[in-house]
């Protein structure tokens, strides 16, 4: 087992020489055998060890002793430990978390605040070969998505340095035989043992069947974790080239994509695009996301749909509309505004575009097209205003008879439904609109080039 675990930590580089590590200990047979192993080999790496336990208060006094377990195991050898006692069950009421959920963030929390007091280069968890057996069918049978099949990573970032598994590369059993042969006395969680937990139940159930067909299953699927990892970061690097051009907006807690360009992309790509944007807006999967929410994804990304809504875990947002598709953590906001508008004004919008008004002594024949309209002010009612739309809301188009709903102007132009409830429409003062900015011309734009004013209006997006 030395051989074994030094090669793998070696291949993986995961322990740099003269650094301190922070080592995970539940007082199992896992932590155990690990904090014991690093310790011994504490002189080959001339590293400092730290060993961080918590209790999570779950088992009342059977936990307690835990702690005190691994603080006399430790004492005897002169090793630094940090212990804490936090009420999980508490902190699960107050989060509405699961109890696995809940005792995972409080651990990590702490192991994070232990890192940061040491300066510490890596923690090192007792995850093993038979562990990763069991999450990576997990995985597979909830329907786990990218990197998540690959299950437990052998090395990655964390706090102020990396999460490392260096028993990864050996089963339950050899550990077992090392706390035996190096006469250690672990604690033993009862809970282990019941069929109420999922993994448990793979871990009765379906390992011992794995074993009898290959006794060195493990390394076959740590084989394959190692395998699926490499080709999912040089997949991540092409999707991330892709993605470039399909992300129009991207800002904290929100992102906006051209539907279309997605789907330009390589099939391949797309559902890992996807799962990079989640990455992004999520900083942190939450558990309750699963294949089945990219899929529903995928769905309203077809084509030939033109809107649509879904709701995904921690009130993310996915709004489909047209050709874009916002995913979006902020709250749905369609305040209607109204500003006045003077002869010679800057008027700066919510949306960050502006519209600028200017007094031109002859008439301007450079300012043409959709983002222009020039103003007779003998033919209209001043001042202007510039507000959102309204229900009913219509205009008489410039070269055309009879009035349009501005609605469907927005639908045949196939603007997003956000972007219609802060798009500008300008009016004057006896409620005729005369000018959706950038889109549509009213009837009433000057066509006499005799008169010796007008008003220039022009609508400047930004960026």
């Amino acid at each position: 087992m030395l051989k074994e675990v030094n090669h793998f930590v070696k291949k993986h580089q995961l322990i740099e020489k003269n650094s301190t590590i922070i080592v995970g200990v539940s007082g199992g047979p896992d932590s155990l055998a690990l904090l014991h192993f690093l310790w011994n080999q504490k002189h080959v790496w001339n590293v400092d060890i730290v060993a961080a336990h918590v209790d999570h208060m779950f088992r009342g006094k059977e936990s307690e002793e835990d702690l005190n377990f691994v603080r006399l195991f430790c004492d005897k050898k002169g090793i630094t430990t940090e212990t804490t006692q936090i009420n999980v069950t508490a902190y699960q009421q107050e989060k509405k978390l699961s109890p696995q959920v809940a005792a995972r963030e409080c651990r990590y929390q702490f192991l994070d605040e232990v890192m940061r007091k040491y300066n510490a280069n890596c923690l090192a968890l007792g995850h093993h070969g038979d562990d990763q057996i069991e999450t990576i069918l997990m995985r597979l049978v909830r329907g786990s998505t990218m990197l998540g099949q690959a299950g437990i990573q052998v090395k990655r970032p964390f706090s102020t340095g990396y999460i490392i598994r260096p028993f990864l590369s050996v089963d339950k059993h050899k550990i077992e035989a090392y706390c035996h042969e190096h006469n250690l006395k672990p604690r033993r969680d009862p809970s282990n043992e019941k069929k109420t937990y999922t993994r448990n139940r793979f871990r009765l159930s379906v390992l011992p069947f794995l074993k009898k067909e290959n006794t060195n299953v493990h390394e076959r699927f740590q084989q394959f974790s190692e395998r699926l990892t490499e080709d999912e970061q040089y997949l991540e690097e092409l999707t991330i080239q892709k993605l470039n051009r399909v992300i129009k907006k991207k800002e904290v807690g929100e992102i906006r994509i051209h539907v279309n360009l997605f789907w330009s992309m390589p099939k391949s790509l797309q559902r890992r695009g996807i799962h990079l944007i989640l990455n992004y807006l999520y900083k942190e999967i939450p558990p309750t996301l699963s294949s089945i929410h990219i899929d529903n994804l995928l769905t309203l990304l077809e084509v030939e749909r033109s809107s649509g809504t879904l709701y995904f875990p921690n009130q993310l947002r996915v709004i489909r509309s047209y050709d874009e598709c916002t995913l979006t953590f902020h709250e749905e906001k369609s305040m209607p505004y109204c500003y006045l508008m003077d002869e010679a004004a800057h008027i700066l919008l919510n949306n960050g575009n502006e519209i600028i008004s200017e007094i031109w002594e002859h008439y301007p024949k450079a300012k043409s097209g959709n983002d222009f309209f020039i103003v007779d002010p003998d033919s209209i009612v001043l001042p202007l205003f510039v507000r959102s739309r309204k229900n009913g809301d219509k205009m008489t188009l410039k070269g055309m008879k009879g009035s349009k709903k501005v609605k469907d102007i927005f639908i045949d132009l196939k603007i997003s439904i956000t972007d219609r409830e802060t798009w500008p429409i300008i009016e004057d003062s006896n409620g005729t609109i005369i000018w959706l900015p950038s889109l549509k011309k009213s009837s009433y734009e000057a066509a006499d080039m005799t008169k010796r004013r007008y008003i220039v209006l022009q609508h400047r997006t930004k960026g």
